[in-house]
């Protein structure tokens, strides 16, 4: 097995670094100005918050009391725990997301390098440094995905030096990191199969199957208060009609995902990874699952670049197609989320960043609030925080003290806050802040 020099180890590190610093700049800006993407990152936090006070991990933001093995079954978060405790923030959340991508780009770039050469290695690095499915992983804030970026990262390095026992090890580790990724455990033993391996190959695909299986139909069902796996959401229309549903929208998603390897990665057997993943999103009816945005392709993108090093690593007349990356790539990054970073007006506040911390300082610390997505992950470190319409009608005992919507965010919040509460709630609520669209009534 070739090793990396000391200088393409540096280089690998110093381009991870500079990722990380973009990355870690870009979440925390983007934080600091109020940016809105979802409730997953209050999620996450309610949840590595639960681990580190050794408590099980709940989720409020989803239901009071909500386990979150009954939404997904990714108990890998739990290693963030540790960190959070010394450093409660929800900061500490995203910046741990932009970590385990930067360990990932030191793996990928140092195999590049030593495999096909310092110089076509380097640029590769790079190109998977600011491959899209990373850049807009960290544009929407933190998921459990992340964890699969360098796990994938290391069994792939594992595949390309032919050491097939460390394929395994680093791939059952994945099984942790959500319940879908198991097909993907399954198709790493089918590449070893492929390979020679029969038997970890034979083994690996059933573990995989068998394991994503059980905690689809028997785990989840187990924590979920419906008694049912609720993301398996394929469409009255049926599978094979919701697959050609914008079935242009999808193959751009698909040809995208190994154009920015200059189609290298389609000589790989490793590329047969991306099938189960971009399959389970192109069956699925939610839009959002189909295009180049959001986390969904943040583990296609180790999977490409490692198919991409093991084709030329085969066939080295296929370092050419670096070039076709380079274009594609050089492509994509224009309006892309790190493209911001130039703009001098990323670094200003935005109109309405004064009035939403104002509205904030006016809930106390340890307050329960119910909200919008607004600021949802802003107050869930100091407090107890619920998802507006999350509280159910089994839920009587739980009134929230306060109740907090941005009504300006287009978002679909009701305009009457103080109406909304008394409704959902019962009691007596006061409006003790409207402006700038953030509205904030307390409880008698």
């Amino acid at each position: 097995m070739m090793i990396a020099t000391r200088v393409q180890r540096a280089l690998a590190a110093a381009l991870a670094l500079v990722c990380a610093v973009v990355y870690g700049a870009l979440t925390l800006i983007r934080f600091h100005r109020f940016a809105i993407n979802s409730y997953d990152n209050a999620i996450f936090e309610q949840v590595i918050k639960s681990y580190a006070s050794l408590s099980a991990p709940v989720a409020d933001v989803k239901g009071p009391g909500y386990h979150i093995f009954g939404d997904h079954f990714s108990p890998v978060t739990a290693l963030i725990a540790p960190f959070y405790r010394m450093f409660p923030s929800a900061r500490t959340v995203l910046l741990a997301q932009v970590v385990l991508i930067a360990i990932s780009i030191y793996v990928i770039a140092v195999l590049a390098m030593r495999r096909i050469g310092t110089a076509v290695g380097l640029v590769i690095g790079v190109l998977y440094g600011f491959s899209f499915g990373l850049q807009s992983a960290v544009e929407v804030n933190f998921h459990e995905v992340a964890f699969a970026a360098p796990l994938l990262a290391l069994a792939g390095a594992a595949y390309v030096d032919r050491r097939y026992d460390r394929v395994v090890w680093w791939s059952l580790p994945l099984l942790l990191v959500k319940e879908d990724l198991g097909l993907t455990v399954a198709v790493i033993g089918a590449v070893l199969w492929l390979a020679g391996e029969r038997r970890r190959g034979v083994l690996l695909a059933v573990g995989g199957v068998v394991f994503s299986a059980a905690v689809v139909l028997l785990l989840i069902p187990a924590f979920n208060s419906s008694g049912e796996y609720t993301h398996s959401t394929l469409g009255e229309r049926g599978m094979l009609t919701t697959l050609f549903d914008q079935v242009d929208r999808k193959a751009a998603t698909a040809l995208l995902t190994v154009a920015i390897t200059g189609l290298a990665a389609l000589a790989s057997p490793w590329v047969l990874l991306v099938v189960p993943t971009l399959v389970g999103r192109f069956v699925n009816d939610v839009p959002y699952y189909w295009g180049t945005d959001y986390h969904y392709s943040l583990v296609l993108m180790p999977i490409v670049f490692i198919a991409m090093i093991d084709a030329i690593v085969r066939r080295p007349v296929l370092r050419w197609a670096t070039l076709g990356g380079v274009v594609v790539s050089g492509f994509m990054m224009i309006n892309s989320p790190v493209a911001v970073l130039v703009d001098p007006q990323t670094y200003e506040d935005p109109p309405r960043a004064q009035s939403a911390r104002l509205v904030m300082s006016l809930v106390p610390k340890g307050a329960t609030v119910e909200g919008d997505i607004g600021l949802l992950s802003h107050l869930v470190t100091d407090h107890t925080v619920y998802w507006i319409g999350s509280i159910g009608d089994g839920d009587a005992d739980v009134k929230p003290e306060y109740v907090l919507f941005d009504v300006a965010a287009g978002i679909g919040s009701p305009d009457d806050v103080v109406a909304y509460a008394e409704r959902a709630h019962g009691g007596t609520y006061d409006l003790i802040y409207d402006n700038n669209g953030y509205k904030l009534a307390q409880r008698r």
